[in-house]
């Protein structure tokens, strides 16, 4: 057996409140890029693996990475991000779970082309109304269209 489909393996054996506990305990702190990826109005969501719903994109920031490259490096690897315009910070947004923080630097990237390949990952993508989420969409998301659509004023709460 390869070494990816042991991992695939793992990360469908293992609960999510127990990926939870073990990284509360491992790294009490996290700091993710999150994405706001904008093609002709419309804004990305991507439906992972490990979770169920629709979030932004994004992921962790690596040790000495700016956030801004690692939003850059998280939307090639997950969407195939091929060109886009620079990202344009839009702020920072810190929520405190059962056993760590975590800290998002969000970013608007607009222009975005990509070439999506489903991957261990992220399963699928759309593009979506910021006016009309689809359901299942998480609530940080929604605050963040809610935001982009006028419709309410920008929470200090991701």
């Amino acid at each position: 057996m390869e070494l990816r489909e042991i991992v695939k393996n793992l990360f469908k054996r293992i609960p999510f409140w127990l990926w939870g506990l073990l990284r509360g305990m491992l790294s009490p702190l996290d700091l993710g890029a999150i994405g706001l990826v904008e093609q002709r109005g419309r804004f990305v969501l991507v439906r992972q693996s490990y979770r169920p719903g629709w979030y932004l994109p994004g992921g962790g920031v690596g040790r000495n990475e700016p956030p801004a490259m690692a939003i850059m490096r998280e939307l090639r690897e997950e969407l195939g991000l091929t060109r886009s315009a620079p990202p344009e910070l839009i702020g920072i947004f810190v929520r405190k779970t059962w056993l760590y923080t975590n800290i998002n630097v969000l970013y608007r990237v607009r222009d975005a082309e990509f070439d999506f390949k489903p991957n261990m990952e992220v399963r699928e993508i759309l593009l979506a109304d910021p006016a009309s989420p689809p359901p299942g969409t998480a609530a940080g998301a929604r605050r963040r269209f809610a935001e982009i659509a006028g419709r309410a004023p920008q929470s200090p709460y991701w």
